[in-house]
């Protein structure tokens, strides 16, 4: 049925069960994995009205950029030992950079993917409402069918 899935982890461990879910889906339907990570560019306030701008050095954003590397990393490294405890053979990929829900829905598109498996976070009623969800706007925006793990 489904032959090749993507996963999604930001490292939480509500993202690991999604992540572990998806391994032994991919598992049990002999599926390709694709388990990603996506970090977000950094906020830069250009200033606006009466605020003055606030950009960071060359070496803040280096340091930026190299703190998102190395969570990626680590990310990737425990999706992989995951992956490698159940006999998956699965693709890592960092995103950086992105919006993640956007980054999920194209690398999906991309890589020809016909199945999204991402976690909830379990917000309910007004906080659902008003924080939103990665996973929320994966199932609204993307076109590849999405099994959200609670």
């Amino acid at each position: 049925m489904y032959t090749n899935i993507l996963l999604s982890t930001d490292g939480s461990d509500v993202a690991a069960k999604g992540v572990k879910h998806g391994i032994l889906l991919a598992k049990a339907l002999d599926a390709k994995v694709t388990i990603i990570t996506v970090t977000e560019e950094m906020y830069i306030d250009f200033g606006s009205g009466h605020a003055g701008a606030i950009i960071p050095s060359q070496d803040e954003m280096d340091r930026f950029v190299a703190a998102n590397e190395e969570q990626a990393r680590k990310v990737l490294d425990g999706a992989r030992a995951m992956a490698t405890q159940f006999a998956v053979p699965a693709e890592l990929l960092h995103i950086p950079d992105s919006h993640p829900a956007t980054a999920i829905i194209k690398t999906a598109e991309s890589r020809g993917c016909d199945l999204i498996v991402m976690s909830s976070h379990g917000r309910r009623g007004l906080r659902k409402l008003f924080l939103g969800s990665q996973t929320s706007e994966v199932l609204a925006n993307g076109s590849v069918p999405v099994l959200v793990v609670p």
